[in-house]
């Protein structure tokens, strides 16, 4: 076990440094703060302390982490989880931890405050930071697919949901339709990628490399992306967006390019945020529906806190549903 002389070796500064670092008693400064998190991280140091009052006690707060905070979807998330938390007097923190270099500094300071459990979307979030948790003792919810190891976790049919809204496009007869995803290693991207293949195969449709885009789960990125497919001499006539934000900038995309949706290409997103329905033209997309989705992870976690769960991990698995609106 790595302790805390060592932690201050490895950064420079003092033990009563990193005591401070670690308890928040003291100010420290921003730049001694980082390097100090940094080598905590690097070397998997977790305060004793911390690690037994979560064992023996409760501080009353649990944490969401998630990919990033900007995605309307996972505050829809954490909704769902104040519908179940809010009765029973406990405080949700939602924090996120977008990249992997970040991942093990989000674990550290959410262990160090003594969260009683945590629901993590695991994009973002590396094997070691979720080890982390297992060390610890704190109870765990996998959100969108299985934690490395095992573990309870909640997700949709995101292969099937996607598979359904690209027939729904072969159905309008579109035949150059194109895959706009979000970061490529992403599950959900994956997943949705998987989905949009399947549906073309089993329409008998060609799937083209050259139909196939990713950029970032933001309207920028879909714009960025939907300007590269669309802007090229044979373009797709339908552009299947890996989530709403994607699909949205698509919209602006076709916009800017003086080409009618759905007249000249057919435009659907993934999630059903609110603003799907508020756009111009609204669009077509899948419900992933995000406030039951928080409220299956929540009651999973009350279930291991207040010792109901079996001792076995537990997979809660939602419906999603096809809404068809005037982008396709």
């Amino acid at each position: 076990m790595v302790g805390i002389r060592e932690v201050a070796e490895a950064a420079g500064v003092s033990v009563a440094t990193v005591s401070q670092v670690v308890t928040g008693k003291r100010p420290v400064s921003a730049s001694t703060r980082a390097r100090v998190e940094e080598v905590i991280a690097r070397l998997g140091y977790f305060p004793h302390p911390a690690a037994s009052q979560m064992r023996g006690g409760r501080t009353g707060m649990i944490a969401l982490v998630v990919p990033n905070l900007a995605n309307p979807f996972y505050p829809l998330v954490a909704d769902g989880m104040q519908d179940v938390f809010a009765p029973r007097d406990l405080l949700l923190t939602v924090t996120d931890s977008n990249v992997p270099e970040r991942s093990a500094v989000t674990i550290y300071r959410l262990l160090s405050r003594r969260v009683d459990a945590m629901v993590v979307a695991q994009f973002g979030l590396d094997e070691p930071s979720l080890a982390a948790l297992r060390e610890a003792g704190v109870p765990f919810v996998g959100l969108g697919q299985a934690p490395p190891g095992g573990g309870d976790f909640v997700h949709t049919d995101d292969v099937g949901g996607f598979r359904e809204v690209v027939s729904h496009l072969v159905g309008r007869g579109r035949r150059r339709i194109a895959f706009l995803g979000g970061e490529e290693p992403a599950i959900p991207t994956r997943q949705r990628l998987e989905g949009y293949r399947a549906a073309l195969a089993a329409a008998e449709v060609p799937a083209r490399t050259d139909d196939v885009h990713f950029a970032e789960f933001t309207r920028e990125g879909g714009r960025a992306g939907a300007t590269i497919l669309l802007d090229r001499k044979d373009p797709p006539d339908a552009i299947a967006a890996a989530n709403d934000l994607i699909a949205i900038g698509v919209l602006d995309a076709a916009r800017a390019l003086g080409l009618r949706v759905p007249g000249d290409v057919a435009v659907t997103g993934y999630d059903d945020i609110d603003a799907a329905s508020l756009v111009n033209p609204p669009l077509t997309t899948v419900e992933n529906p995000a406030r039951e989705i928080g409220r299956a992870c929540a009651r999973l976690l009350l279930e291991r806190l207040d010792g109901e769960a079996p001792d076995v991990a537990r997979a809660v698995a939602l419906s999603h549903r096809l809404i068809i609106r005037e982008s396709s």
